[in-house]
């Protein structure tokens, strides 16, 4: 995945600061966290696991190219 796609995954732009990817990677997170949308079925449930994995996969590796 590009370094730009990350930003995307989170919902920034690639301007964005430490403070404001922090502030995406949590609502992200609390919208897609698999215990969050249990009670939808199972379909999405897998759909929201796979969205959940993107945005840690992108705001950990923001996070180690950003350095905070």
């Amino acid at each position: 995945m590009a370094k730009r796609d990350y930003y995307e995954v989170l919902g920034v732009g690639k301007e964005a600061e430490a403070s404001e990817i922090k502030k995406a990677y949590r609502k992200m997170a609390k919208k897609f966290h698999p215990d969050k949308v249990q009670h939808l079925g199972e379909a999405h449930q897998k759909g929201a696991e796979e969205k959940f994995r993107k945005v840690q996969e992108a705001y950990e590796q923001l996070q180690s190219e950003l350095g905070f």
